[in-house]
Parts: C-alpha cells; structure tokens; sequence
C-alpha cells in the first residue's frame, strides 16, 4: 500500500491546520468575551494631523440614530460652515439628535481671541447640559481639542466634569488634533489619525462629501 499524497492531500492538510487553529482562536476568543463586564460608557479620543477624526465621531452619531438612541452634537470650531452632517441631522433625525454650532469659524478667520474663547465657553456651556442628561446616550464634541489646545477651555475643568459628571452609560466624543496628553490619559479609547497624504497639498480644495 502506498500513502496517497499529491496537491490534494496537501491541500486537505492545509484546510484541516486551519480549522484546528480557527477552533483555537474562538476558544481563545470566548475566554476573553466571557471576562468582560457590562455595558459601560466611554470617553473616546479622535485626534492626530490625518483626516477622518470629524468624520468618524459623525459616523458614531448615525450608529445611535440607526438604535434609536438620543445623541447630540456641539460643534466647537465649524459652527459657520454648512455641512453634510448637519444637513442631514437637522433634515431628518431631529427628533433623535440634537445639533448645537456654537463655533464661528477657525482662530484665523475670527482673528479675534476674546470671541473665540467667549465661543469655546458657550460650546462647553451646552455640552455640560447635554450631558448631565442621562437620556442622551452620546455627545459628539467635534473639534473641542482645538479649542484645548490653545487654552481656550482649561483642560482640568473639562476632566474634572466628565469624572464627576458624565453619567454612567454616556458615551462622550471628543475630537480635533493636538488632543490633550491629560485627556489621551483619561480616555477609554483614543485613535489618532495619521496624515500619509492630502490633497490639500497638491493645490486642492475641500471637497463637498468628502470634507464637508
């Protein structure tokens, strides 16, 4: 008698290797799942000089919307553009999620500092509300890293408020560049985008459904 060998016993030999470590995985993979503990809400970071910070804070907005769940937006710096998201939040989830642009515009359009501080605290005025509510189940804070980045808020007020403040099983997100170390250090969940290639840089501009 001979052994049969050739591609397809090599073959069978591979899919069974596979299915033997796949089993291995999912035990693996269940153990950790079963130590895990029950919903719980998060502060979660976006920052970094790469896009997409904005646009994934929104993207978890329309995750709330699509469970039903009350959410709400502050818009720290983009409060005088006309967006995409705002379009379709205010359009047609109102009911759902609320959306506050309480920003004019960035430091170098305003040129005017006491007003960019005077708007940073109204922003973060509105978000202490909407968070204090424990209805609402997140509260997007787009761009508020600027605004903590050139001290504009104390970043000690902002910890000291989510610590006491943020009920249990509210998510809060916090986006924009340069994202404080002593937040990064809070957080539950920090991404930081990084910037590889923009076309910005080659001489083009924001693009409607892309950048805004």
């Amino acid at each position: 008698m001979t052994l049969e060998t050739g591609p397809h016993m090599n073959g069978q030999d591979e899919d069974s290797r596979h299915a033997d470590k796949m089993v291995r995985k999912k035990v693996a993979r269940d153990k950790i799942m079963a130590s895990k503990r029950g919903e719980q809400g998060l502060v979660i970071v976006h920052t970094g000089a790469g896009k997409g910070k904005s646009s994934s804070g929104f993207g978890m907005i329309l995750r709330c919307i699509a469970h039903g769940m009350p959410c709400a937006v502050v818009q720290f710096i983009k409060g005088a553009w006309d967006t995409g998201e705002r379009r379709l939040i205010e359009g047609n989830f109102a009911d759902l999620c609320q959306f506050h642009a309480m920003g004019e515009g960035f430091t170098w359009e305003t040129q005017d500092k006491a007003r960019d501080i005077a708007a940073a605290r109204r922003g973060w005025e509105k978000a202490m509300d909407l968070i204090r509510n424990p209805d609402i189940r997140m509260v997007l804070l787009d761009e508020i890293n600027i605004a903590l980045a050139y001290d504009y808020l104390d970043i000690g007020e902002v910890l000291a408020f989510l610590r006491a403040e943020k009920p249990p099983l509210t998510h809060v997100v916090l986006t924009g560049r340069r994202a404080k170390q002593d937040l990064i250090d809070y957080a539950d969940l920090v991404t930081e985008m990084t910037l590889v290639k923009h076309p910005f840089r080659a001489g083009i501009k924001a693009q409607a459904g892309v950048e805004f």
